[in-house]
């Protein structure tokens, strides 16, 4: 009995901590967190290897990541022109940083919360979101990454995360898991799915070794015939 009148006080006490998807990112670089570890180890390797396929075999010429983090995920990666954007200042000036030398890559402060209903002002032929969507716990901010994911990608989105409508523990007020494809039904006509592909090391009760989240492929239906490769 006592539990049941506790848990739901716990949830809503985490909740009115919680300062929010955006000061929490920023927070967790400051203080000298990393991106989790998604972005290394096997999963890292993972996504990767499929990545890098994708970019070279449909010749793939401009990279955009909404939520490029400390860049540990990035310097897997062999992309021909890169942009990365993030909420956090922290991770931005890491990034920047750590690809110093690198003329080929650019790192921008992303503020969804000051973008209005216009198509994003930079674009590639890739855009990407990995890692991200289950972060973004506010409606507003969710809504306008999607548009400005889609709207930047010119060829290809291709999504990392979950895509489902999993209630999340109040103990991880930063994830709130959404049925991404929904959303992209609805609102993102121009788009249909290309391929999806599953974790080849799904979540297993150990977030260092397994995700929950798949590939989601999707290519812009209105710049020419469907690719099959």
């Amino acid at each position: 009995m006592l539990e049941h009148l506790i848990r739901p006080l716990l949830s809503r006490w985490g909740s009115v901590r919680f300062p929010g998807s955006q000061r929490y990112w920023e927070d967790r670089y400051a203080q000298g967190g990393t991106s989790g570890p998604g972005s290394s180890g096997r999963l890292g390797d993972f996504k990767a290897q499929i990545l890098n396929s994708f970019v070279r075999d449909f010749e793939i010429s401009s990279v955009i990541e909404f939520g490029c983090g400390d860049g540990h995920q990035l310097s897997l990666m062999n992309y021909p022109l890169y942009i990365g954007l993030d909420t956090s200042p922290t991770a931005v000036a890491l990034c920047r940083a750590r690809f110093a030398n690198d003329q080929k890559k650019a790192f921008i402060l992303y503020k969804p919360s000051q973008r209005c209903a216009q198509p994003f002002p930079v674009s590639a032929d890739l855009g990407l979101s990995l890692d991200v969507i289950y972060h973004l716990v506010e409606d507003s901010i969710y809504n306008v990454y999607m548009a400005d994911l889609f709207s930047a990608a010119r060829k290809f989105v291709i999504i990392y995360s979950t895509d489902a409508g999993i209630p999340s523990a109040p103990s991880q007020p930063h994830i709130r898991h959404r049925q991404c494809s929904a959303w992209i039904d609805l609102h993102a006509p121009r788009w249909r799915l290309f391929r999806s592909i599953p974790n080849k090391h799904p979540f297993c009760g150990d977030y260092n070794r397994g995700s929950s989240a798949d590939f989601l492929i999707y290519q812009n239906i209105s710049v020419g015939p469907t690719v099959s490769r």
